[in-house]
């Protein structure tokens, strides 16, 4: 089959690169000439694990543009998967999904079908199809639904081998052709109504958020009673009706979808009259835990003012370089306004970051170098890099060697009688200095 995706980002150039992996023929526009250069190349604008080796692999079956005619004209299937970031109350911005369609409906032909992958509010491919009756004339656009459920990080892995695939048609023609399109994949596909694809989407997205500040407020819970999170979440997890996954622990979630998903389906409840409280809860947890690390770090240093902090982890989760609502991006700039002085260390993602916040910081090329001299380390990504560690690099490295774990990389034992104070979420702090390192 002839596909094209439109947009090239994260969701957008994974999709194209997987599809051209089972078989098909696939362009990939964007209106980034740069990114569409780049990629001409054959590297890849994004770090993502896997994803340059496929480029190159599958180069006689890619095709990447920035000319929407070339892209639009002779696509069986225009899988839509541009941006959908927040405005500013919450809602979802739809205005890339919109220019989107305002190319296609000027250049595909009769009986292409527009698949909208982007995360996009319940109700939206409906409104599509009423756009593009109203401005196709004679040729027929058939919308579709077929949302994405991939990670960064293992985008590639979620897409090649993902747990389903959801297909929303409003007929069976069109329904045919995607089953067609993602017969290859050999999953399970959920066929249903357009609407409902739209809410699996953000139904499950918000559900995974929910289950991590859950178990945030859980942790949170059991520094004060003394209960001890990680063998609570283990329990819980052998329940088959919990399970064990997203009940680690940390800092809260960051990235490009679950804080701009559980927002838009917030927003979208409340303007319906059916205020999802849950969701809005996730939601207000997650902000709050994210600062967590600099209540430790004032319990612990008190004034941070003119001390060496090192971070180590910049991006939201590993595996990747995107720092979007990343912890990190609170965590530096309250450390920069409590006047600390900040080197950074992050394996993929300084660059980004960088380009995001404002302030001196410095970025470190090792985790070593940050740590030297530093009088507190503030994890918040578990990287390998990160994880690799011991207590006696800590020790050796640091003027003081004061850890705040955000992510829970290390057993707490480890540090005892080490001459490390290690403090991480949810456990009983390992504290061999005293609590206060301040001066006064």
């Amino acid at each position: 089959m002839n596909i094209t995706v439109s947009g090239a980002g994260y969701v957008g150039l994974v999709s194209a690169v997987c599809l051209a992996q089972i078989g098909h023929d696939v362009t990939c526009t964007d209106v980034d000439d740069e990114k569409i250069r780049l990629l001409q190349s054959g590297r890849s604008p994004i770090y993502e694990a896997g994803l340059e080796a496929l480029l190159r692999d599958n180069a006689a079956r890619l095709c990447f543009t920035s000319d929407a005619k070339t892209a639009y004209e002779a696509a069986d299937v225009i899988v839509i998967a541009v941006g959908t970031p927040e405005n500013p109350d919450g809602s979802c911005d739809l205005r890339y999904v919109y220019a989107a369609a305002d190319s296609i409906a000027q250049y595909a032909r009769d009986g292409t079908i527009a698949a909208v992958k982007s995360t996009v509010p319940i109700g939206t491919c409906a409104k599509l199809q009423a756009y593009f009756d109203a401005h196709t004339g004679a040729r027929r656009i058939r919308v579709a639904s077929n949302p994405e459920f991939l990670s960064q990080g293992t985008a590639v892995r979620d897409t090649l081998h993902a747990s389903r695939i959801v297909l929303g048609t409003a007929d069976d023609e069109t329904l045919a052709v995607l089953r067609k399109m993602v017969a290859p994949f050999g999953l399970p596909v959920v066929e249903t109504d357009l609407c409902s694809a739209e809410m699996i989407k953000y139904a499950s997205n918000s559900f995974l958020a929910l289950k991590i500040s859950f178990i945030n407020e859980i942790a949170n819970l059991c520094e004060t009673v003394g209960a001890d999170v990680t063998d609570v979440a283990e329990g819980m997890g052998f329940d088959a009706r919990i399970g064990g996954q997203f009940l680690r622990a940390g800092v809260g979630y960051g990235g490009s979808c679950f804080p701009k998903d559980t927002k838009a389906l917030y927003w979208l409840s409340a303007h319906e009259g059916q205020a999802l409280k849950t969701v809005r809860a996730a939601i207000d947890v997650n902000e709050s835990q994210k600062l967590l690390p600099l209540e430790k770090a004032h319990a612990l240093c008190g004034d941070l003012r003119g001390k060496e902090v090192a971070v180590l982890g910049l991006a939201f989760k590993p595996g990747t370089d995107d720092v979007r609502d990343a912890p990190s991006l609170k965590v530096v700039a309250e450390l920069l306004r409590s006047g600390a002085h900040v080197r950074a260390w992050d394996a993929a993602a300084a660059d980004r970051f960088a380009r995001a916040v404002a302030g001196d910081v410095r970025y470190c090329d090792t985790v070593h170098e940050a740590l030297a001299g530093a009088a507190l380390c503030i994890i918040l990504t578990e990287w390998d890099a990160v994880r690799a560690l011991t207590p006696e690099d800590f020790k050796n490295c640091m003027q003081t060697p004061l850890v705040i774990d955000g992510r829970n990389c290390f057993a707490p034992e480890r540090f005892v009688g080490t001459g490390v104070t290690y403090e991480s979420i949810g456990r009983r702090p390992v504290r061999n200095h005293t609590e206060r390192t301040d001066d006064t």
